[in-house]
């Protein structure tokens, strides 16, 4: 038996969630692009998001967020059953109303807070109906100047915001916060990095968690140590995979950094996070000129990859080089199994077990492309905002 022979009953049980909004038209802050055959609504993102489960068997479930995708949420659970996947995490939207303009759950006006909070009680009722057990917040909200805002007051704002949100979950839903450096606030972030969402969720109780988006960090900063320490925290509840050069890029995840990638997942893999249902992969994407669904192929492919030479480190001679102080050694086991070409091992496994060998050629020969393309004529392209 091989060792990669002994890995596939851990890659066979690798699910990575979709955004669902990684399907609609996306851009700079400049402009956003349309491209023939986006979908129209919340039904043709799905649709969408069916084809990258169907071509890897690697994405089972799409991710939501609040308002872009209302609907009727019973015929969309349906629909997603029909086409082999299910809803996932339901994400909310404080960011896209003038009366956040300076802030949302840490606003200095509890009528605006209230607004708030309400928006994410109609959050949970959503997941009541569509059976999903996270909601992930993320926040844009902070100050760009020295003494604009009350930065304490507004972290205890923000916290009796949470709790009134937490005090509302049923009893098997976690509430899952983001952070990020910045943007769009650019002199604080009420939830700028790991620390201040692990002790917000700390303060909160057990099914209060932390988001990790790849994208959201300082430059320079080691991902893969905030991944671990999560992750012996018992606090690291889900991933937003994606890639980035400067900021938050959003990229296809892997494109900057396949070496950051592997670092990542090595720790998900030691702290014991690949396949527990309790650590939640999902992408957090946007394609603003490459082909949508294509992209979403190429992301999980790579998280599929990287996962496979995380899994190939002999972490027994990694260990007694790390025992013995052999700094060389140590780094040669680490980087023997990123350099291992696991591509054509990988493509044999997804053949025997009735995937595409090629997900990404597959796919480019379905035709289903073309399709979409020729149906959706008319309507408005869903994107930000819709």
């Amino acid at each position: 038996m091989t060792a990669f022979d002994q890995i596939t009953e851990d890659l066979a049980a690798q699910a990575i969630e979709l955004p669902s909004w990684a399907f609609g038209n996306s851009g700079t802050r400049f402009k956003v692009f349309g491209t023939p055959g986006t979908p129209r609504d919340a039904f043709e993102k799905v649709s969408d998001a069916a084809q990258v489960h169907r071509h890897t068997g690697l994405a089972p479930t799409v991710a939501l967020h609040i308002p872009w995708d209302r609907c009727d949420f019973a015929a969309l659970d349906e629909h997603a059953r029909e086409n082999g996947v299910r809803l996932g995490t339901v994400n909310s939207n404080t960011f896209q109303d003038d009366d956040y303009k300076f802030g949302a759950l840490t606003h200095e006006d509890p009528r605006i807070r209230q607004k708030a909070i309400d928006h994410h009680f109609a959050c949970i009722d959503i997941m009541h109906r569509t059976g999903s057990r996270d909601l992930k917040i993320w926040l844009a909200e902070g100050s760009n100047y020295p003494g604009q805002a009350d930065m304490r007051g507004r972290q205890d704002r923000l916290h009796a915001s949470l709790r009134a949100i937490y005090d509302r979950l049923g009893p098997d839903q976690r509430l899952v916060l983001e952070y990020k450096f910045f943007e769009p606030a650019f002199y604080h972030t009420d939830v700028p990095d790991w620390g201040t969402s692990y002790a917000q969720v700390a303060a909160l109780g057990e099914r209060a968690v932390v988001c990790l988006d790849t994208g959201h960090h300082a430059p320079g900063t080691n991902i893969e140590f905030i991944v671990m320490q999560l992750l012996r925290l018992g606090k690291l509840g889900s991933f937003d995979f994606n890639s980035r050069f400067y900021a938050d890029d959003d990229l296809i995840v892997g494109a900057a950094d396949p070496f950051q990638l592997f670092r990542i997942l090595v720790e998900v893999v030691r702290g014991g996070g690949l396949n527990d249902p309790d650590v939640a992969f999902m992408l957090d994407q946007c394609h603003n000129v490459e082909n949508k669904i294509a992209g979403q192929i190429r992301s999980v492919l790579n998280v599929q990859e990287m996962t496979a030479r995380a899994l190939l480190l002999d972490t027994a001679a990694l260990r007694d080089a790390q025992v013995a102080g052999d700094v060389l050694r140590a780094n040669e086991v680490f980087m023997d199994a990123f350099q291992t070409d696991v591509r054509p091992m990988l493509a044999r496994w997804r053949a025997s077990r009735g995937l595409p060998a090629d997900p990404m050629r597959a796919y480019r020969d379905s035709g289903y492309q073309e399709a979409i393309e020729a149906e959706r004529v008319g309507g408005t392209q869903a994107g930000w905002g819709a």
